[in-house]
């Protein structure tokens, strides 16, 4: 079973419990299919805008164990608001070059419910 650190947006968290985060590596859905059922080690956010913090706080789910860090659907894909994170790509960039090889970094949880 792999081992996730969820990075999510900030803003998300008044709106959002992560719920489907949870559920969807839980069930080894989504993003997380590839990897089967998976247990979540972290969940954390982002810091705030501009997602400085995001680095660092996945550098600190890898030392807790996460063998691939994911960002929640929140920040990539805008779930629940439409909205997606301004500074995704620079996060994803940056989180990739701190990490390198040794953690994969998936980009969303769950795809967008349908309306």
């Amino acid at each position: 079973m792999a081992k996730v650190g969820i990075i999510r947006c900030q803003q998300t968290e008044d709106l959002c419990g992560g719920t489907a985060d949870f559920q969807f590596a839980q069930k080894g859905k989504g993003a997380f299919e590839p990897l089967g059922a998976c247990e979540v080690v972290g969940f954390v956010s982002c810091g705030g805008c501009p997602g400085k913090r995001a680095v660092g706080r996945a550098k600190m789910l890898k030392e807790h164990g996460a063998e691939v860090i994911v960002m929640a659907s929140c920040m990539t894909l805008g779930t629940p608001m439409g909205f997606p994170c301004p500074h995704k790509d620079l996060i994803l960039d940056a989180v990739r070059r701190k990490l390198g090889d040794e953690v994969r970094v998936l980009e969303y949880t769950h795809p967008a419910p349908k309306k």
